[in-house]
Parts: C-alpha cells; structure tokens; sequence
C-alpha cells in the first residue's frame, strides 16, 4: 500500500524534521474508531471491547514496525521526549549513563546529574572510539543513549556498531529513533538495541503518541512513571497496600491515547522506509548540491560530506538573521522551513562555529535554518527553495 500525506495547496511544506504531515492512513484509522470511541481495558460494553482491542491491536503493529522482540515491553508514551524520561527513571540504582553532546535535548537533559557526555565527534568511527574509551573506565555497566539520525545535520550514527561496543563492556543501549524511523528502516533485534524511542508526529501520525520498545527487565523492577487506575493489580485500604501491574500497563496509568496509538499503528502498518530512501537521497543530494552554489550559504555537518543521512539539511546565510529568512520564505514564497537551534542547542552552537572556521566567514548568524523532506516532498518544492534562497 502507498502511504500519502495530507497537504495544504500552495503550501510548501520543508519541515519534517519538526512535525511531519498527517498521512491518510492515520487519518482515515481515526476517522473510522471514532465513531466506536470508548473506554481501554475498562468495560464489558461493545465500545469499549472494541476500543481495548484496537489499543493492543496497535501495539503489537508499532512493536513489529521497530522488530520488538517477544519479551521486549511496547509503552505508549506522549512523544520521544516523554519516552526517554520514562527509562531515565527506571534505570538501576547506580547505573552510569553515557551520551553524545550531539544529541537532541530528549536525549541529553532526562538523564541523571553526572551523566558522562561524550565530545561530538568527527566521524561515526571517532564515535564507536570514544565510546569504546568511555565504557572501559566506567566501574559498572552503563546505558548509552544515542541518536540514530542527528535532527540538526541528518546525518547518521552507526548504532549496530555502537549496540556492539556497548554489549561487550556489559552496557545497554537506547536509541533515539525519532528521525531515523520516518526515513529508514529500524529493527531492534536485528540491530541488537535494548530500547528504542520514536515520536508519532515525526512519523506521519500527529496525534499526540509516541512509544519506548525494548527489554521489559528494568521496565518491570522501576516505580510506575505514572501513578493511578490502570497500573495496579491490587489495591488495599492501607496507603502501602498497593501491588502494580507489570508489562506496559504498569507505566500506563490513565486512559491512554487510544487515537493516538491507532494512527501511529495505521502509519506503521502501511510505511516502508526502504521503498523512500532512494527518493529522499535523491532530494536531499539536490538540495545540498543547491545550497553549495549559493554565495554566503553553509551547510553544517559533523561528518565527512559523503556520510550517509536522512532527510534533513540545516545551514546558515551569511550575514542574515535565520529568523528573519525563514519569516521571508513563508511570507515571500509559500516555504515552510525551521530555523533556531533546534532543540539540540549545544550541537547546533558548536556547528556553527565550525562552519565559520571553514569557509573564513565571520558574518554567520548565531541560529541556523533546517530543511527537512519527506513523504509528498517533490522536486519542485526544492528547486522552488533553492530559487527563494538565490533570490
């Protein structure tokens, strides 16, 4: 089946990366349940028993999207960044915790006061490097928190390779899958992950779901990361008296997202990255080959220029505001891009810097743009971008 996105007429929209569309599969899911709409795991009535079976129809779709294994926990969360703060409390008393400054602010800030962050390095074997250094002084076993696909640059991180370092040191790994699960393929047996995290409106499926998948252990011995109806399986009158659920009902107090968990399955059910990769490597070579020609434009990267990437672009315009540039393509053009520091502020800071040494430019604004392509994103929308820019 083909997945389509829903779009707005003379609207050109270059800002993924942030929030993706909606797809027509999320929506036509939703469309069809809400007239069914009930209670999950609350009531013997016809909506309800339908709404439950939708809810866990949902999850086991999302777990085999990510290639959950069986005794891997598929939580519903609010997003990414509610996903790595739900493992960020259930990590073992004691346990290190080693990152990247590369990484998104889901991925840096959740994580205890004293957690290693690793330099952003230079290349995906620095990478595999410094970590491999880092584990061998850790007097414990660690969890190392990763980006699969850098949010800023696009570019990607070697996390079979980065699993392996870890497994070898007797670390886990959790992986930041936001922006890679929307462009690429994203197995956590195959791969050898222990967690993984995606947002649903990075993933065509705006509904306010997103999903921590992986080993059920920690998950199973943590406090709930939510406290209430749903979460326990017994209940006494003492206040102490309190015996909670394990699996994922056991961090999924409340009444969940029902419609949010049955468009993310929707898009997961009818998403094949593979098939997208050779269009979007093919929007994104244009795009920067673009951007290269254009006198005072520089692209901000981490990597050598050949490195593999998803669909994202972000660069800088000499001697202009980003602000001001992006309000003038929206205004000017009908072009919808990002511009700040996107979330990831000491990444993004630090590119800049770099790009400034590298093309001798000292007229380089302090925030950068971001392009970002996707499902519906054409030729035309790119040449009309790098038009705008030339202009």
């Amino acid at each position: 089946m083909t997945t389509t996105v829903l779009g707005v007429p003379d609207q050109i929209n270059l800002d993924y990366a942030a929030t993706a569309p909606c797809a027509r599969a999320a929506a036509d899911a939703v469309a069809e349940l809400l007239p069914w709409y009930g209670s999950v795991h609350r009531g013997a009535g016809a909506l309800s028993q339908r709404s439950t079976l939708a809810y866990e129809v949902a999850r086991q779709a999302v777990g085999d999207f990510l290639g959950a294994r069986a005794g891997d926990h598929v939580i519903f969360t609010r997003n990414t960044t509610d996903a790595l703060n739900l493992l960020a409390r259930a990590l073992p008393a004691g346990t290190p915790v080693v990152t990247y400054g590369a990484e998104h602010h889901a991925n840096l800030l959740p994580w205890p006061v004293g957690a290693v962050r690793l330099p952003v390095p230079d290349s995906p074997g620095a990478a595999i490097r410094a970590l491999d250094a880092a584990l061998r002084q850790l007097d414990a076993p660690a969890l190392v928190a990763v980006t699969g696909a850098s949010n800023v640059t696009g570019e990607r991180w070697p996390v079979a390779e980065l699993a392996a370092v870890a497994h070898r040191h007797g670390a886990r790994i959790a992986v930041d899958a936001a922006q890679l699960a929307p462009h690429a393929p994203i197995d956590i047996a195959d791969l050898d992950l222990d967690y993984v995290a995606v947002s649903g409106h990075k993933l065509y499926a705006p509904f306010g779901a997103g999903v921590l998948a992986g080993r059920g252990d920690w998950l199973d011995a943590a406090p709930p990361y939510l406290t209430g109806g749903g979460a326990t399986r017994h209940v006494g009158a003492a206040t102490h008296d309190v015996r909670w659920a394990t699996g994922p009902a056991r961090h999924e107090a409340g009444t969940p997202n029902l419609l949010g968990a049955v468009a993310l399955a929707a898009v997961c059910t009818t998403l094949d990255p593979t098939a997208v990769q050779a269009t979007e490597r093919a929007l994104v070579a244009r795009l920067r080959a673009g951007l290269a020609e254009i006198p005072g434009v520089a692209e901000l990267r981490m990597f050598d220029p050949g490195a593999e990437r998803v669909g994202i672009v972000s660069f800088v315009v000499a001697g202009r505001d980003s602000a001001e540039v992006a309000a003038e393509l929206a205004r000017d053009h009908g072009i919808g891009v990002r511009d700040g520091l996107f979330c990831a502020h000491p990444l993004t800071r630090r590119l800049i810097a770099e790009a400034a040494a590298r093309t001798g430019r000292r007229d380089l604004p302090p925030t950068a743009l971001r392009a970002s392509v996707g499902l519906g994103t054409t030729e035309s929308d790119v040449e009309a971008l790098l038009s705008a820019l030339c202009r």
